[in-house]
């Protein structure tokens, strides 16, 4: 079971980023999945879902306007679509799987660098 994040980099204020989330040994048809993030010195922090059916999305009030999560089944992953990107979205970006019977997942993350 693996999941694998790509997509990250530096970006000036004001840019644009796809990150994706590819998942292997499991199917996430049947997962919420999402995206946290964790930037220097503090605390690991949600920042989108989406659910296992209907695709019902939520966001942090600090990045809802500006992020669009989407979940491809067909092809097993996730992405996050980051757009405005501020300094202070700088961060290692994380995706997690959570399904039933207490089965979640993490994946090692991307760093994402938002700097002129």
């Amino acid at each position: 079971v693996q999941l694998v994040e790509s997509g990250g980099g530096l970006v000036q204020p004001g840019g644009s980023l796809r990150l994706s989330c590819a998942a292997s040994g499991f199917t996430i048809s049947n997962f919420a999945m999402s995206w946290y993030r964790q930037a220097p010195g503090k605390e690991r922090e949600w920042v989108a879902d989406i659910s296992s059916i209907g695709g019902r999305r939520n966001y942090a009030n600090s990045v809802k306007g500006r992020f669009t999560i989407s979940r491809d089944n067909a092809k097993n992953t996730v992405n996050l679509q980051m757009s405005s990107l501020k300094p202070e979205d700088t961060a290692v970006y994380y995706c997690n799987a959570r399904g039933g019977y207490g089965m979640e997942y993490w994946g090692k993350g991307t760093l994402v660098t938002v700097s002129s």
